[in-house]
């Protein structure tokens, strides 16, 4: 196994599992031989889904499952009567806080019945298997363009679907950095000098070419200073809620950063940092002069790659404005933020760091661990997934969400995901900090509502007039 691969199964904790959990709303219930065929021709095609993730002292390495069972894997189950919004978020934050078998392959789907607006597909992937561009990359394998070809699992797929394919991968993928073609051998290069900072903080003054650059982000990593203390942060319990908002327009979305020089990502963020600041006044928790920061997985996988299985991403972190009460203001402050993240190198130091987490010795990758979780908050994904309807088993998949793991004292994980011309707001939260997520997640629409309306006496010329707005908010 990997030693980045190796990381991610080492940091599971009873306080924060380290699975991914999607949904799928879809709008028929799948027949479940159909379902289950389908996994069998797409999803099981990736042999490492056959395969046990064994710890040793010496190392972590797969091994195939000689008693591999698909029913052990796929589960149907019904809620109790027509049930609503809260007795899914019920169901689902109960797997979100169960540990999957570690004597089976890592992984569970749950075809979910009785929900009130249609069936559901609760999956589990442990994050050793892989991140969750790679997963995306698995997702599209097991749909299809049409509700017909979905049904097709008894041949490969045409060429034009596979070109369809291709170009929906595309916009998941971000193209790779021009650094990319050495981040191995950077990689290597942080994970030696990691080492050796540690020990002597003195060599980051001697380092030379690139790894000057490097040596400058690692210490600048290791030298953050620990987050504010919020209702974000406290003590972790071992049970989770998850939340997700109501879908917004994502040409609304397109329309505000065009119209304010930013990008899709900037409005989305600057709105979340809204929310959170909304849920904090309500709790009685000042958010006034605070930052809290997020850390924001950077894919590092070029296109042609994108088919592999495994992790190679790396992390940044990200200042949330939580301090700021103007929406343009905060508009303004991410997009400054963005800009000056993607100059750093911190996405492939972080990469580095990963893998030397999975070299160290369990108490050094714990004690590791609980230090850089300090110095954030939350754990953000933003992906940028499909802009067309997509079907598996026959059904149509009318809305997605997923939620991605958080490590050492992060509690909080916040997914923004954009599907089919729609964005997706997903809360994942620790119950000792956010016993009710919902009452985070519906700011999410309000703000951006709030943002629309502020936008109609702001002029649409490429810039931010955030002080225009100052005495309306």
């Amino acid at each position: 196994m990997r030693k980045v691969d190796t990381a991610w199964l080492r940091m599971e904790s009873p306080h924060n599992l380290m699975m991914i959990t999607g949904l799928m709303f879809l709008d028929k219930m799948p027949d479940l031989a159909q379902f289950i065929e389908g996994l069998e021709k797409k999803f099981l095609k990736y042999r490492r889904f056959r395969q046990l993730a064994h710890q040793t002292a010496s190392g972590s390495y797969w091994q195939d499952d000689k008693y591999f069972d698909m029913a052990a894997h796929v589960r149907r189950v019904a809620l109790p009567g027509n049930a609503d919004y809260k007795e899914l978020q019920d169901y689902v934050s109960n797997l979100a806080s169960t540990p999957l078998d570690k004597n089976k392959p890592l992984w569970s789907f749950h075809i979910v019945e009785n929900y009130n607006k249609g069936p559901v597909v609760v999956s589990r992937i442990h994050h050793c298997y892989a991140d969750g561009i790679a997963l995306i990359q698995v997702l599209l394998s097991m749909t299809s363009t049409s509700r017909a070809k979905s049904l097709e699992f008894d041949v490969d797929d045409t060429q034009k679907e596979e070109h369809q394919k291709l170009g929906l991968l595309k916009q998941v993928v971000n193209p790779a950095k021009k650094q990319f073609a050495h981040s191995l051998k950077m990689m290597n290069e942080v994970t030696e000098l990691g080492k050796k900072v540690l020990q002597d903080p003195s060599l980051i003054e001697k380092s030379v070419g690139d790894t000057v650059d490097i040596a400058e982000e690692l210490f600048n990593a290791l030298t953050l200073s620990d987050d504010p203390q919020t209702v974000y942060k406290s003590e972790l319990c071992t049970r989770k809620r998850v939340a997700w908002a109501e879908s917004l327009p994502l040409d609304e979305v397109k329309a505000i950063a065009k119209a304010t020089g930013t990008t899709v990502n900037d409005v989305l963020i600057s709105n979340l940092a809204g929310a959170l600041r909304e849920y904090m006044l309500e709790r009685g928790d000042d958010p006034n002069e605070k930052v809290i920061r997020a850390t924001v997985p950077v894919n590092l996988r070029p296109l042609k790659h994108a088919k592999e299985l495994g992790n190679h991403f790396g992390l940044v972190f990200l200042n949330l404005p939580i301090f700021e009460a103007n929406p343009l203001k905060r508009l303004a402050y991410v997009h400054h933020e963005m800009n000056e993240l993607k100059k750093s190198k911190q996405a492939l130091v972080s990469l580095g760091l990963l893998s030397m987490i999975g070299l160290a010795p369990l108490a050094a990758q714990n004690l590791l661990l609980n230090q850089f979780s300090k110095k954030a908050t939350a754990v953000l994904t933003n992906v940028p997934g499909p802009s067309v309807p997509l079907y598996m088993a026959g059904c149509k998949v009318d809305k997605t969400m997923f939620w991605v793991p958080q490590n050492g004292t992060i509690g909080m994980g916040i997914s923004i995901l954009s599907y089919n011309g729609q964005v997706e707001f997903g809360l994942i939260v620790d119950k000792n900090m956010v016993p009710q997520p919902h009452k985070v997640i519906v700011r999410f629409p309000e703000q951006f509502a709030q943002l629309k309306e502020l936008m109609m006496l702001h002029p649409w010329d490429g810039d931010i007039h955030a002080d225009l707005l100052d005495g309306l908010v």
